[in-house]
């Protein structure tokens, strides 16, 4: 009895596994859910920090005169389709025009200068991303913006994101499909 008695109870599961896995559906896959992955926006160009403390006297003093001749022997070529964040890593007190001529050594190389750190490049860079873009797309949409980035999206990007996509998608989720937040619905009219 016991050898029968397992046998019938191994066809049971088999049938229930069986059919277990007709009854899986991939109702994500299924859903209308548009995503919006921030990652797909992510800079190919390369991204430098630029410290101007280098041409100043003792890394603290802007003599105007050494400044400019310093800038002007520079091979600015280097930063070419570059993502320029100009900075001063000392305490030194600078004026404005600096950082100012600076960038315009830059300008005809770079594809972007900013002042500031490398976030702030980021920042930048995301913020004309998400301006040019075209949300038309995500109409009446259900969307998801991708969290879990693998690479290193500013988190003011996704607000940014966020207060474009709320004038053209039906509602607005943050994460994964399997695990989202809702962030945002659309009222009915």
């Amino acid at each position: 009895m016991g050898k029968r008695y397992d046998e019938r109870r191994s066809e049971v599961r088999i049938r229930n596994v069986i059919r277990m896995e007709e009854e899986i559906v991939n109702r994500v896959a299924q859903s209308s859910l548009v995503v919006f992955d921030l990652e797909d926006y992510f800079p190919n160009e390369k991204r430098v920090v630029l410290d101007i403390s280098q041409w100043l006297y003792e890394g603290f003093v802007l003599r105007e005169k050494e400044f400019r001749a310093a800038l002007k022997d520079i091979d600015w070529s280097v930063y070419q389709n570059q993502l320029v964040a100009l900075t001063c890593t000392t305490d030194a007190i600078l004026p404005s025009w600096a950082f100012m001529l600076v960038s315009s050594y830059l300008q005809p190389f770079a594809k972007m200068v900013v002042q500031g750190s490398l976030h702030d490049l980021d920042k930048a860079f995301y913020q004309k991303v998400i301006d040019d873009l075209d949300f038309s797309q995500y109409l009446d949409q259900p969307v998801i913006i991708k969290g879990c980035a693998k690479k290193a999206i500013p988190e003011e990007s996704y607000v940014m994101a966020t207060q474009k996509m709320m004038h053209y998608a039906r509602s607005i989720m943050f994460g994964e499909a399997c695990s989202a937040v809702p962030i945002f619905k659309k009222g009915k009219k």
